[in-house]
């Protein structure tokens, strides 16, 4: 069963943070050495709730498409490059995920397949796209409303957006508690409603995917806490600026 991770590590202020910077040239060659990693990304995060242009230097991501949620537990936790990761981080945290479904390609291939299978718990959705230069000031003025409504939205469990490079390739993350819940966000008439309809309209992304999964567990604590248990009664766990 095609299992997906997604780990995010948040770094102190100086060197730790300079470490990490080259990492994203090192870890590469780690990953080129680990076959069972049939796709992976490494990505950096925007501020504030982490979809915005400017980038957070102290929170880090790394996805990773498995065969078996059993190799992706066992590379999370044991590979080096993760435990480089974990070891030079203040904080680090994993979310296993199964496929539910997919469209559209990430640089040029689809990285997941979905799996038929009924599930109970949370869902993920995720969006990767890369911005036509020319759209790129329709894209972020657009993106504070949607990031405003998602931090005020009750049923988010957990958001984050990142990216692989700053301004042109975005990939936004959010856990769910059901179908329902995600369907009324993104479908609903508001800011992210409306900018889904502009991005089809006016074809603002050069290449663009969506994909669902269901949350098979996690590892680690993201803000002190496990994002997959109920919210504190002050809102939902998000990414905070680490500076």
């Amino acid at each position: 069963m095609q299992t997906v991770s997604l780990s995010l590590f948040r770094f102190a202020p100086g060197l730790p943070r300079l470490w990490v910077l080259g990492q994203m040239a090192l870890a590469r060659m780690d990953f080129a050495r680990i076959p069972e990693a049939r796709f992976w990304k490494l990505c950096g995060s925007g501020t504030g709730e982490g979809f915005t242009p400017r980038p957070n230097l102290g929170v880090w991501a790394i996805l990773a498409v498995w065969d078996t949620e059993a190799l992706a537990r066992d590379h999370v936790s044991q590979a080096a490059v993760y435990r480089r990761w974990t070891d030079h981080a203040t904080e680090s945290m994993t979310l296993f995920m199964r496929p539910a479904s997919v469209r559209g390609k990430w640089s040029g291939m689809t990285p997941f397949e979905a799996q038929k299978g009924d599930a109970t718990g949370p869902l993920a959705a995720l969006t990767r796209a890369t911005v036509r230069p020319g759209k790129l000031l329709k894209f972020w003025r657009r993106v504070p409303d949607i990031s405003a409504v998602i931090g005020e939205d009750p049923n988010v469990m957990f958001k984050i957006g990142i990216g692989e490079v700053p301004m042109l390739h975005q990939v936004t993350f959010s856990v769910w508690p059901d179908a329902a819940a995600m369907a009324h966000f993104a479908r609903g008439d508001g800011p992210h409603g409306r900018a889904i309809q502009a991005v089809r309209d006016e074809r603002w992304f050069r290449e663009e995917l969506y994909a669902r999964f269901h949350i098979l567990g996690s590892s680690g604590l993201w803000n002190g806490r496990d994002p997959l248990a109920p919210a504190p009664p002050t809102g939902p766990p998000s990414i905070k600026d680490a500076a």
